[in-house]
C-alpha cells in the first residue's frame, strides 16, 4: 500500500508538471495576437472608409504635415536663394523649392479627393523657423538654415515611414513614397552644404517637432475648399529637378502630379 501511494504520488506530481508546461502554450495561441491588436488600437478611432481604402487619423496627419512642410520650407528655399551667396546652400534651396511646389500639389490632391482639411498657413513653431533664419547675420545664416532644415527633415522622416509602413489606403501610401523619395534628397543635399551641426543633430532626436495634432476625421457629405498653391512669390529660376540622377543624390523620379483644382470632389462614407 505504501508503495502504490509512492507511485500515486509521483504520477500526480508528473501530470502537474506537464499541465504547468502546457499551460502557458495552450492559452498563449488563442491570445497571440494580443500584443498587435493593442498596438493597433490608437489607430483604429476615427478612422472612416475610403474607395482608396481606410483612413486612419495617422494618414491624415501625414496629408497636414505634408502641406504644413511645404507652408515654411518653400519660402525658406526662395529667402535662401536672396540671401545666401554660397553656391551648396543655393543648391539645397533648389531642392525645396522644386520637392515642395511637387508634394504640394500631391498634398492638396490627397486632400481633395479624401476629405482632408489641411492648414494655408505655417505652425508656431515653423513661423518661428522662419523667423529665426530672418534674423541670423549674415555670417551665420547658412549655418542657421541648414541646421534648422535639416532637423525638421530629419523629424518627420520616421513619421513618413510608419504610414508607409501601415497604411491601408492607396492614395495615402503613395504620398508617404513620393514624401519619403523627396524628405531623403532633401537631407542629402541639406548634409552637402557642410553646414549640419550633426552632434545637435543626434541631441536633439527625441526633441519636439513641427507636428500638428491629427486633425478631425472628415464629416461625410463635406467636401474642403481647395488649398492655394504653395508658389514662389517672385519669379524665381531654379535649374534642379524633382528627379536627380547624379551620384549622392536619391531618385524622385515621378509622374507630373494632377492639378487639384481639375479633380472630382469625394466624400468619404462613414
Amino acid at each position: 500500500m505504501p508503495r502504490m501511494n509512492g507511485t500515486l504520488l509521483v504520477g500526480l506530481a508528473i501530470a502537474g508538471t506537464v499541465g504547468a508546461l502546457a499551460y502557458p502554450v495552450f492559452y498563449s495561441y488563442p491570445h497571440r495576437n494580443d500584443a498587435a491588436t493593442a498596438a493597433a488600437a490608437p489607430l483604429a478611432g476615427d478612422t472612416v472608409n475610403t474607395q482608396w481604402g481606410p483612413l486612419t487619423p495617422l494618414d491624415r496627419e501625414l496629408i497636414v504635415r505634408v502641406r504644413l512642410a511645404g507652408l515654411w520650407e518653400l519660402p525658406a528655399g526662395q529667402q535662401a536663394m536672396q540671401k545666401s551667396s554660397n553656391p551648396a546652400v543655393r543648391e539645397a534651396a533648389q531642392h525645396l523649392i522644386t520637392g515642395h511646389n511637387d508634394l504640394d500639389k500631391r498634398a492638396r490632391n490627397a486632400s481633395q479627393l479624401l476629405g482632408v482639411p489641411i492648414p494655408n498657413v505655417p505652425n508656431a513653431q515653423q513661423q518661428g523657423f522662419l523667423d529665426q533664419m530672418t534674423a541670423a547675420s549674415p555670417a551665420d545664416y547658412d549655418r542657421v538654415w541648414a541646421q534648422l532644415l535639416r532637423q525638421a527633415h530629419g523629424n518627420i522622416l520616421p513619421v513618413v515611414a510608419t504610414v508607409r509602413n501601415q497604411t491601408r489606403n492607396t492614395l495615402v501610401r503613395q504620398l508617404a513614397s513620393d514624401t519619403n523619395q523627396t524628405v531623403l534628397d532633401h537631407i542629402t543635399i541639406l548634409e552637402k552644404t557642410g553646414q549640419v551641426d550633426f552632434e545637435k543633430i543626434a541631441e536633439n532626436a527625441a526633441g519636439p517637432s513641427a507636428s500638428p495634432t491629427g486633425p478631425p476625421p472628415p464629416s461625410p457629405g463635406v467636401v474642403p475648399p481647395v488649398a492655394p498653391a504653395v508658389e514662389p512669390t517672385t519669379d524665381v529660376v531654379v535649374s534642379s529637378k524633382p528627379s536627380p540622377t547624379t551620384p549622392g543624390t536619391i531618385n524622385t523620379n515621378r509622374p507630373e502630379a494632377p492639378d487639384p483644382n481639375a479633380l472630382p470632389t469625394q466624400t468619404p462614407t462613414p
